[in-house]
């Protein structure tokens, strides 16, 4: 293994079953703090398999998807706090992993922005 210079551990030598969602979250350098670990993985849960190169599109689906979940309920409580930081960590390590691809960023950001500024509005509908 290796750390780039976004911090985020790439194989040297990875085995197939090294390369995917699930292993590039088990080896990000530094971890995340164990509660929002458990909530990344949790929320990962259904991308866990996908190959390593689709960590930007895992990332930002289950972001957007949990954003859009905490729109609808409304909640303000400090209960959604930890939901908050995950939806923060998973559209930030979504662009550092895409870091790799730069020549892809700029569409990559377009596309972000897009989809999660139509949230509200899909929540008024």
């Amino acid at each position: 293994m290796s750390v780039n210079a976004h911090n985020v551990v790439t194989p040297l030598d990875a085995g197939p079953r090294m390369e995917t969602v699930e292993w590039w979250l088990m080896a990000l350098q530094p971890p995340p703090p164990l509660a929002l670990a458990a909530r990344l993985t949790e929320l990962l849960a259904p991308y866990l398999a996908w190959p390593v190169v689709r960590v930007p599109d895992a990332c930002l689906e289950a972001g957007e998807l949990l954003l859009s979940a905490l729109l609808i309920s409304g909640s303000t409580e400090r209960g959604t706090a930890l939901d908050l930081l995950a939806v923060d960590a998973l559209v930030s390590y979504a662009f550092q992993a895409a870091a790799d691809a730069p020549d892809q960023i700029e569409l990559r950001a377009a596309q972000a922005m897009q989809r999660i500024s139509a949230l509200p509005q899909a929540v008024r509908d």
